[in-house]
């Protein structure tokens, strides 16, 4: 019989959705940029600019709303690295994730109110929300005011190597995304993590 704990508060839940939404349309107009045949651009160039840059304001407020709410509510107490014990705990997940899973064993570090994400969703989620996004936002915004950029960094143009920065973390939050979106077809049910992010119940095994 499966067990329901509110994982999810509001907030979180309308941070995730405006999130998930912006990063599609900022994927989605950054390949249009970077890989269309200009006869067959995903989006037209000048639309995939404009949605690029609206979207990466967009990213930009929500992120400093989670800042926000990270900061002045118990959420951060799930992002709370600890490090005895860590490389144990990471193998010990990225086994259940390879092997055990497939033979029907139990998480070893299932979902609670005090610790809703494993090991390594843990130090994935860290990584990201605090390393790769404030790289992708800043690069995103130089690139929008080049004029701040630096002109030339070891012979190299700034502009170039902000553009190159950006690019690759972009790829790197699009490989988490779809990582991210498989694994959350791995719960109860392959719906059950989708639907926890939208009435803020998790259901474990």
């Amino acid at each position: 019989m499966s067990e329901k704990i509110y994982l999810y508060p509001v907030w979180v839940r309308i941070w995730h959705g405006l999130n998930a939404l912006f990063f599609l349309v900022l994927l989605i107009s950054g390949i249009s940029m970077q890989y269309s045949n200009p006869e067959y651009p995903l989006l037209r160039f000048d639309w995939a600019v404009s949605s690029h840059n609206i979207c990466g304001i967009g990213i930009l407020i929500t992120y400093v709303f989670y800042l926000i709410a990270f900061v002045f509510t118990s959420n951060k107490k799930h992002y709370r690295i600890r490090l005895k014990g860590l490389g144990n705990r990471l193998v010990n997940q990225a086994r259940y994730y390879t092997i055990g899973i497939f033979k029907g064993e139990e998480a070893p570090y299932p979902a609670t109110e005090e610790a809703k994400f494993n090991p390594l969703q843990q130090l994935t989620y860290v990584l990201m929300l605090f390393v790769l996004y404030p790289v992708l936002i800043i690069t995103g915004i130089a690139l929008m005011f080049p004029e701040t950029i630096i002109d030339n960094v070891f012979g190299v143009g700034g502009t170039l190597l902000t553009a190159l920065l950006h690019a690759g973390v972009g790829f790197l939050a699009s490989l988490f995304l779809v990582i991210h979106l498989y694994f959350a077809t791995i719960g109860a049910s392959i719906s059950s993590n989708f639907k926890s992010i939208i009435n803020g119940f998790h259901e474990s095994h």
